[in-house]
C-alpha cells in the first residue's frame, strides 16, 4: 500500500553526501515500514496475481451474458410449460440412466430452464446443465456449471484461476498468502501515510496524485493516494478472503462452529437423525457443494417438481430465482432453495417429504443470526453479487488500483537505487533493528501479535518465520562483511 515515511526502502545517505548523523527516531513508523516492504516485495507477486485475476472474475457475469446469450436466453412466448415437460425433454436429450440433482427454472420471461445431471467427469461442485426453453422444450444448450453460482466454464475458469491457479489445492496456497498479507500490507502502510500525513506540509498530495512531480515522488504519490483511498476495500476482500482459504478458513469456520455462529441449513432427513451446519465458504462461488450423485432417479415423476415448488412458493419461496433438489437418497426429503444472492438477500429454503408432499422443514433468511447473515453478504460482496453491476464495477477498480500500487512499489524500489553506486539496481531495505529501539511492550505486544496471527493463520505464520530467516541470514552477510573490510 503506502510506503510513505522519511526512511524510504531506497534510503541510505542522501544523494548530496551529507554523512551528519541522523536524529532518533521512534521504533512504531520503522517498523512498519520494515514489515510493509518485506510483505510487499516478497508477497506482492501473489497479492498482483490475486488482484488482477479478481479484477477480471468481477466483469465476467456480464461476460457471461454475452458469450453464452444463445444457451441463456429464448424467445419470449404466450405460455410456459411445465417443469415436468421440461425435464422430460431433457431426459430424452441426454438419454437413459442420467441423475436429475437439480432444476432451476427460468427465472424471467427470456431465460432458459437449467436441468442438471450428475456427471462424474466433471470436477467437484460442477453439474451437467442442460438449457430448455420454457416455452417450447427446445435445447438450447449443455453446459458443465459450477455450484451455487451457477458459473459458466468461463466464469468458472477464471475463478479456478484467482482461486488457485489451476493447481488445486496445492494452487491455493498462493491466494491464502495473498488474502492473509493483503490486510497486513494496508494497515502497515495506512500507518505509515498516518505518519507522513501529519508531518508533510503538502497534505493534498496524499489525498491525490501530484502530478506536477515526476520520477520517485511521483510514483510514491501514486501509491500514497491511491493506497489510502481503497484501503476499505483492500481490508474487506483479505477478510473475506481470507475466510474462503485452506488452513485460515479452516480455523475460521471451526471458531464459528464453537461458539455457535453457524449458517442454519434446512434439514433434509426423514429418519429423525440430526445434520451438519453449513459451511458457506467450501468453495469459492459455491456456498455449498453441488452433489454429483442423488437417489436413482430412472422412476422420479417429473410433476413432483411442479408439486414440491407450488408447496414452497405457498411457504417462504418468493422470488423466481430457485433450485429444486429432488432427493439424495432414501429417507431424505425434496428441497426448494431461494438462491437470490443480490439485495435484498433470499435464501430461504424449505423441505418437502415426496411421499405425503408434507412441509417437514424451512429455513428463513430474516431468523438468521447477525454473523450468518454477516457471512451471506460478505461472501456475496466478495463475488460481486449482492449489488450486480455497480458490485462488480467497484470490485473491478478495487483489483485494478491493488495491482497498480504493488506494480508502483517495486518501481520505487528500483528507482530508490543508488544512482553512484552502478552495481546496485534497487534500493536498500529499511534499517535492521528497529525492535531494539522499542519500550518492552511494544517489543512483547509484536512478539504476541506475530504468535497469534501465525497460529490462527499458520501459512502467514510460516512465511513470516521465512521472512525473519532470510532476514537473520542477510544481517549475518552484512555484518561478516563489514568486518572483513574493516
Amino acid at each position: 500500500m503506502t510506503t510513505t515515511t522519511d526512511v524510504h526502502p531506497g534510503g541510505g545517505a542522501p544523494l548530496g553526501g551529507d554523512q551528519r548523523p541522523r536524529r532518533r527516531t521512534g521504533w512504531l513508523a520503522p517498523l512498519l515500514l520494515r514489515l510493509h516492504f518485506y510483505a510487499g516485495i516478497f508477497v506482492g507477486p501473489f497479492i498482483l496475481v490475486a488482484a488482477t485475476s479478481g479484477a477480471l472474475y468481477a466483469l465476467t457475469p456480464q461476460v457471461e451474458k454475452i458469450v453464452y446469450s444463445h444457451e441463456l436466453t429464448a424467445p419470449v412466448t404466450a405460455t410456459t410449460l411445465t417443469l415436468a415437460e421440461q425435464v422430460r425433454a431433457a431426459d430424452a436429450y441426454v438419454g437413459d440412466g442420467q441423475q436429475v440433482v437439480a432444476v432451476r427454472p427460468a427465472p424471467e420471461p427470456g431465460d432458459t430452464t437449467r436441468v442438471m445431471y450428475a456427471d462424474a467427469r466433471l470436477g467437484e461442485s460442477q453439474t451437467r446443465a442442460v438449457l430448455v426453453d420454457p416455452g417450447t422444450a427446445e435445447i438450447r444448450g449443455d453446459l458443465p456449471v459450477y455450484g451455487t453460482s451457477g458459473a459458466l466454464p468461463l466464469r468458472h475458469w477464471v475463478s479456478d484461476l484467482h482461486r488457485s491457479l489451476h493447481l488445486g489445492d496445492a494452487g491455493r496456497l498462493y491466494s491464502e498468502l495473498a488474502a492473509s498479507w493483503l490486510g497486513v500490507v494496508a494497515l502497515a502502510g495506512a500507518g505509515l501515510w498516518v505518519v507522513r500525513f501529519r508531518k508533510t506540509r503538502t497534505k493534498r498530495s496524499m489525498l491525490r496524485p501530484d502530478t506536477r512531480a515526476s520520477g520517485y515522488a511521483k510514483t510514491r504519490s501514486w501509491h500514497t493516494s491511491t493506497g489510502i483511498w481503497v484501503l476499505g476495500a483492500a481490508l474487506f476482500l483479505s477478510v473475506t478472503g481470507i475466510t474462503w482459504s485452506q488452513h485460515g478458513g479452516g480455523n475460521f469456520s471451526d471458531l464459528r462452529t464453537a461458539v455457535g455462529w453457524t449458517t442454519p441449513s434446512v434439514s433434509t432427513d426423514l429418519t429423525g437423525s440430526a445434520e451438519g451446519p453449513v459451511d458457506e465458504h467450501a468453495h469459492h462461488g459455491a456456498p455449498a457443494p453441488v452433489p454429483t450423485t442423488g437417489a436413482d432417479t430412472s422412476d422420479l415423476n417429473p410433476g413432483a417438481f411442479d408439486t414440491v415448488l407450488r408447496i414452497g412458493q405457498e411457504v417462504n419461496i418468493t422470488t423466481g430465482l430457485v433450485e429444486i433438489r429432488p432427493p439424495s437418497g432414501p429417507g431424505t426429503a425434496w428441497v426448494v432453495q431461494e438462491i437470490q444472492r443480490s439485495y435484498p438477500t433470499e435464501v430461504d429454503a424449505v423441505a418437502v417429504d415426496g411421499q405425503t408432499m408434507q412441509v417437514v422443514d424451512r429455513v428463513d433468511f430474516a431468523d438468521f443470526g447477525i454473523v450468518a447473515k454477516l457471512s451471506r453478504w460478505g461472501i456475496d460482496l466478495h463475488m460481486g453479487s449482492m449489488f450486480g453491476l455497480a458490485n462488480q464495477l467497484v470490485l473491478f477498480v478495487a483489483g485494478s488500483a491493488i495491482a497498480a500500487m504493488v506494480v508502483w512499489g517495486y518501481v520505487m524500489w528500483w528507482q530508490r537505487r543508488p544512482v553512484r553506486d552502478p552495481q546496485r539496481r534497487v534500493g536498500k531495505a529499511p534499517a535492521r533493528g528497529v525492535l531494539r529501539r522499542a519500550p518492552w511492550w511494544g517489543t512483547v505486544a509484536a512478539v504476541v501479535v506475530a504468535a497469534a496471527v501465525g497460529v490462527f493463520l499458520p501459512l502467514m505464520g510460516l512465511s513470516l518465520a521465512a521472512f525473519l530467516v532470510v532476514d537473520a541470514v542477510v544481517g549475518w552477510r552484512q555484518a561478516r562483511h563489514g568486518r572483513s573490510t574493516a
